[in-house]
């Protein structure tokens, strides 16, 4: 009888610490601004392509590997942060001929659904831009593992994901003809988003 009591004592312990560390496996997480960004690739002519990112970027970041439909993320970007490299090009992104910040300074992103495909997750959710809403799907790869930061006391993870969208679908829809008849821009932009976040 002793030894039943023990062996069942025994599994309690076992299972509650396994649901402890099931449990201790969900994680917030707040993105570090200065250590994170959102990329973006747009043809040029039909010869070249252009990159720039937008470096203000906040947000919160929920992962859950053991039951990912608990994780979600909601951020936001400061369209105003645009950077391609070129002053007037930005100045031009930036006027009512592409984002018009002054009526739409940010963008954002929530998430309505995330499930693992394979070897990466995909985060389906609504992204707003230009004052539209769009639904779009990111593919997020296998978030590595967990470092400490450089003050010995913080916890940090990266976090990147990928997507392409067709920018008229937001309303950005100036373009150019050049004499071949190609356009000046491409319609499609391809998005990679690189996050370093901080355990909350």
């Amino acid at each position: 009888m002793k030894s039943g009591r023990v062996a069942g004592w025994a599994a309690a312990v076992v299972l509650a610490v396994s649901a402890g560390a099931m449990s201790a496996q969900s994680r917030d997480w707040k993105i570090d601004a200065a250590h994170s960004d959102a990329g973006f690739a747009i043809k040029h002519m039909s010869i070249s392509t252009v990159h720039g990112s937008f470096r203000g970027v906040s947000g919160i970041v929920k992962f859950d590997p053991v039951d990912v439909a608990k994780s979600g993320v909601e951020a936001t970007i400061d369209v105003n942060s645009v950077d391609t490299g070129v002053a007037a090009r930005d100045n031009d992104l930036k006027s009512p001929n592409f984002f018009d910040t002054a009526k739409f300074p940010t963008m954002t992103f929530k998430s309505t659904r995330v499930s693992k495909v394979g070897d990466h997750y995909d985060v389906t959710g609504d992204l707003t831009l230009h004052g539209v809403t769009r639904q779009v799907v990111l593919r997020l790869e296998n978030p590595g593992k967990e470092e400490p930061g450089m003050d010995g006391k913080s916890v940090h993870r990266g976090f990147t994901a990928t997507t392409t969208i067709n920018r008229k679908d937001f309303g950005l829809a100036w373009n150019g003809t050049l004499k071949s008849g190609d356009a000046v821009l491409s319609d499609d932009v391809k998005i990679e988003l690189d996050i370093e976040a901080v355990q909350i």
